[in-house]
């Protein structure tokens, strides 16, 4: 529960032929994780399977293509295990081959059929510009001899003055649609030395020219109704490719899922990759499997093999131990606060696996911060409803809601109202200063285990100097304590005490003595830093106890939110407006500091707790198995 699972290392020495066999029964066992490690042997020096991996790679990249044309299952119904031999790859990645070629041909006939769509919405865009002309649209288009056409829109404010210029260069101006502030226009007349001068007075005038496709030939009530034809015509060959690719479809469909099928099979075999080396006959595999596993290991591949095989084990080398994949929790309580886990990193193997601690200590903070029997169980009964979207996150969000609930019924607070039942603690405002202590304590606890379990991981890691002497190591947690003994004994006595006092002195100068011979400097540089980071390790431990304030902070502000939340509703003149204020509010104060108090209590677990024990560069566990999720 607080460190991963034991692992062995195992060499399994097989015949080459059964190769196949033994990945798919390690991959239905889900407990065996390769060891990708160059294997320094002689006699086994090459990798086998080079052209099974690539049909396998090939096969799966077809497929995936294909899935985006052909729908199918999500999730692959194994009825029968059976191992997958080369030439039955083949074909599957033939059929593949051939089927893909088939789907991109529908893909590239509706890649045409959407670019003559397009081309048709810009045609009819562009003949709106010039739908009111009757007349042949093909006759304005191109260079005339005599006669200059410009056809353009401007602003409806410069038509008149427009006109009267243009007409000084013997130029006509024929406005024929309008539309918003825009007019449209054609400008004709006659070609010669005035049409730079023509063109200077319409960009002055604002004059957007116009451009007619050539594809507009004809009246534009004749071209909108070829324009309609085609677009029709389009349609209907669009709706029999759509419906040719629908029936190619069903009629593959099976087969496609048929070869899924085959490829999850194959694809033990093919992760097992550099973890396999081979010798002719023989082969070896290595890898790790956790050691309450080993014994059903070797009884299945001895009941699943007909030829015989050799398996040697072995407990990890220190030296291996930054290698060693940690096997984290995978049952259902455990799993979203895993999760959470995780994206602070992984656990190197023996070090203590954080899960446990941090689900328990989370819960409880976030209780204790947003203690409300109404708002808990609010969030209880939302992640009940909304569990098919929150999936494995949904018992996570229930633990916190019931945390909250509990802390409720000790506050007395339900929906922000005290005084509706007898509280079995005490309402936070009724005495900040005694929730602040409790709040210290709550971190001096939590950084004294954590402390606890920064030794133990340096321990079991073999670096016992940096157990005793490094920070957070056996002296400055001496040094925490001893301080806190002290401050305490000052506080109720007035004296800071002579142990305490000795204690902290011998742990300081111990501390200090440590950061001197660690660090490689000049004498007075060496001093200076030993110096510096003596005095980091006492305001850290400082400022981290205080940074556990916040959870009562957080107490008392979810307090003060509920109190301006009634003030503010004894403030409407209406009952409904009341009741409605106090809806809203409740809302505004379960979404807005459940967010941050969820922040606020992940920031504690990682920047207080995980930052002083957790390296969180370890490998995880990742066994063969076989990939039923759908697509490989």
């Amino acid at each position: 529960m607080f460190s991963p699972q034991p692992m062995k290392h195992v060499l399994l020495q097989v015949m080459t032929e059964d190769l196949p066999q033994v990945s798919l029964i390690l991959a239905e066992l889900q407990v065996f994780g390769p060891d990708y490690r160059p294997f320094h042997d002689s006699q086994y020096r090459s990798i086998p399977g080079q052209r099974f991996r690539e049909l396998y790679h090939r096969a799966v990249s077809r497929l995936q293509k294909i899935s985006g044309h052909v729908r199918i299952g999500s999730q692959v119904a194994l009825n029968e295990l059976h191992v997958v031999r080369e030439d039955e790859l083949e074909e599957t990645d033939r059929w593949l081959g051939e089927t893909w070629d088939r789907c991109s041909t529908f893909e590239e006939n509706l890649r045409h059929q959407s670019e003559e769509q397009q081309l048709l919405d810009q045609l009819e865009q562009a003949l709106g510009n010039f739908g009111e002309l009757n007349i042949d649209l093909g006759l304005l288009q191109g260079e005339r001899m005599f006669l200059d056409i410009r056809l353009g829109m401007i602003p409806r404010t410069h038509v008149g003055q427009l006109k009267e210029a243009i007409a000084l260069a013997n130029y006509l101006l024929f406005p024929y649609l309008e539309h918003d502030e825009m007019v449209h226009v054609i400008v004709v007349g006659p070609k010669g030395e005035r049409e730079r001068e023509l063109g200077s007075v319409l960009d002055t005038a604002g004059f957007r020219p116009l451009t007619i496709p050539v594809e507009l030939q004809g009246e534009p009530s004749r071209v909108r109704i070829e324009l309609q034809k085609r677009r029709l015509a389009l349609k209907q060959a669009s709706n029999r490719e759509r419906e040719i690719a629908r029936q190619f479809a069903s009629e593959i469909r099976e087969r496609l899922e048929e070869c899924q099928r085959t490829l999850v099979m194959a694809e033990p075999f093919v992760r097992l990759d550099t973890a396999v080396r081979t010798g002719g006959y023989t082969s070896v595999i290595s890898g790790w499997i956790p050691a309450r596993d080993v014994r059903r290991t070797e009884r299945a591949l001895v009941a699943g093999l007909s030829n015989p095989l050799h398996i040697e084990v072995r407990n990890p080398l220190p030296e291996e131990r930054p290698l060693v994949p940690s096997y984290m929790p995978d049952n259902r309580l455990m799993a979203p606060f895993a999760t959470l886990v995780k994206q602070y990193g992984i656990p190197r193997y023996g070090e203590v696996d954080p899960t446990a601690i941090f689900a328990v200590t989370f819960i409880l903070m976030f209780g204790m911060m947003f203690g409300d029997v109404g708002h808990g169980l609010t969030i209880a009964l939302a992640a009940w409803l909304a569990r098919r979207k929150l999936k494995s996150f949904t018992l996570f969000t229930i633990c916190i809601g019931f945390s909250a609930a509990l802390f409720g019924i000790f506050y007395g607070s339900l929906f922000g109202y005290e005084g509706l039942f007898h509280a079995l603690w005490l309402p936070p405002l009724s005495d900040p200063l005694y929730m602040l202590s409790v709040a210290l304590m709550w971190g001096i606890g939590f950084l004294l285990l954590i402390s606890f379990v920064s030794i133990y991981n340096r321990f079991i890691q073999g670096d016992l100097t940096r157990a005793i002497f490094a920070s957070n190591g056996v002296v400055s947690t001496l040094l925490y304590a001893s301080l806190l003994y002290g401050i305490y004994n000052l506080y109720r006595e007035g004296s800071f005490g002579v142990p305490a006092a000795s204690v902290s002195i011998l742990a300081l100068a111990v501390v200090l003595a440590y950061k001197l011979t660690e660090t490689q400097a000049s004498a007075g540089e060496r001093m200076l830093v030993a110096v510096v980071e003596t005095f980091e390790t006492i305001t850290g431990y400082i400022s981290n106890t205080l940074s556990f304030l916040r959870v009562a902070a957080f107490s008392l502000n979810h307090v003060a939110l509920a109190i301006a939340v009634f003030t503010l509703a004894d403030m409407m003149n209406s009952t409904q407006g009341q009741v409605l204020m106090v809806i809203l509010g409740n809302l505004f104060i379960l979404i807005l500091e459940g967010a941050i108090v969820t922040i606020q209590a992940l920031r504690l677990e990682y920047y207080e707790g995980f930052s002083r024990f957790y390296s969180g560069d370890g490998r995880e566990f990742k066994p063969l198995r076989l990939n039923l999720g759908g697509t490989p």
